[in-house]
């Protein structure tokens, strides 16, 4: 397939499991964080500043930055970005947690014989 046939348009799905080992301190990094962010409105500040104390896995959210990523890799300009985070229950020995399960293709489970 020629340059011209392919698209320029690549969705990278990164899949993360992190083990926090100090939540204060991610906490207190993402309130650092939002104080720093000068034209950041009252309300919104109020709002993060709440969502990142309770909720450790939003403080990490915040942290992360999907640009931090891709911002150096040349010849990538980021078009759009969505993450979130969330606690699990994480167990490594399980079979579950098989990474390589994700490498199908979500069109080839779906078609199944008829």
């Amino acid at each position: 397939m020629s340059t011209e046939e392919t698209s320029r348009f690549v969705r990278l799905r990164v899949d993360l499991v992190v083990e926090i080992d100090d939540a204060d301190e991610v906490t207190k990094a993402a309130l650092q964080r939002i104080a720093g962010e000068t034209d950041m409105p009252d309300d919104e500040r109020a709002h993060a500043e709440g969502a990142v104390t309770e909720d450790t896995a939003e403080a990490l959210a915040y942290l992360v930055d999907p640009f931090d990523l891709v911002g150096e890799v040349p010849g990538v300009e980021l078009v759009q970005a969505s993450w979130s985070s969330e606690p699990i229950d994480y167990d490594p020995d399980s079979p579950e947690w098989d990474l390589d399960e994700d490498d199908v293709d979500e069109d080839d489970e779906e078609g199944g014989a008829v």
